[in-house]
């Protein structure tokens, strides 16, 4: 599918006489990243991790900084080396979908999913699909059709796999899509695969999604809109930087 890759911004005026910048994408398709675009599941996280740290005898904040946007076994391989990795990938997804408290939807995630056409969106998410599918259900989000997740790929962001291969499962060039992500390993592995990126601030700074390559920065996705046209979809960004 051919499609624009031009975006069009507007100023407008907000009601206290200040100016927002709203810009309109053409593009074939969203891909987004799960924690931290769509839903926030931090607090589990950090426990998980805390605990697999302490027994092991690591930095806790070390190994939860290290865990954050990437599959668990590549954290595991790079604290345990010599260990049987598969069964300490196995122990921490066991935890993992045990500990649910505190797992919330990100603003304007669901509203912004189930405003979407199916086959013009997906997930690609360093989680295991058992993992993802009971955080999406946890948080009351739809599940894709076809995602791309930990168990999915070999080699996890910021390398382009993940988002290259989310593109073709849904039929389109990754230079037609735009993706979602939080972290600059997600940009960068967007960037890559030759997608444009939209980031959001729900994790890191300003400063580094910029460098990380994000062509536009938003605080969530409650500041995305999309409507299909026939050419595919048209995402308008709002408060953009």
């Amino acid at each position: 599918m051919k499609t624009n890759p031009q975006a069009h911004p507007s100023m407008l005026g907000s009601s206290l006489g200040e100016k927002s910048t709203v810009t309109n994408i053409q593009c074939a398709a969203l891909l987004f990243d799960m924690d931290g675009v769509l839903i926030d599941s931090t607090p589990a996280v950090a426990r998980v991790w805390r605990q697999w740290a302490v027994e092991h005898g690591f930095n806790p904040e070390e190994v939860i900084r290290s865990a954050h946007g990437r599959p668990s076994i590549a954290t595991i391989r790079q604290f345990l080396p010599d260990a049987n990795h598969e069964a300490e990938n196995h122990e921490v997804e066991r935890r993992e979908i045990e500990d649910l408290e505190g797992i919330v939807t990100l603003p304007g995630a669901q509203r912004l999913l189930t405003s979407l056409p199916r086959d013009r969106w997906t997930i690609v998410t360093s989680a295991t699909r058992a993992l993802a599918e009971v955080r999406l259900r946890v948080a009351d989000l739809p599940l894709p059709e076809r995602w791309i997740n930990a168990d999915d790929i070999t080699h996890g962001k910021p390398d382009p796999e993940p988002y290259l291969k989310a593109a073709s499962v849904l039929g389109f060039a990754p230079s037609d899509c735009v993706v979602v992500e939080d972290v600059p390993s997600g940009i960068r592995s967007g960037k890559s695969a030759n997608a444009r990126v939209i980031a959001l601030r729900s994790t890191d700074g300003d400063e580094n999604l910029r460098t990380a390559g994000a062509d536009w920065i938003l605080d969530d996705c409650s500041k995305i809109s999309a409507r299909a046209d026939k050419r595919g979809l048209i995402i308008t960004l709002s408060d953009v930087h």
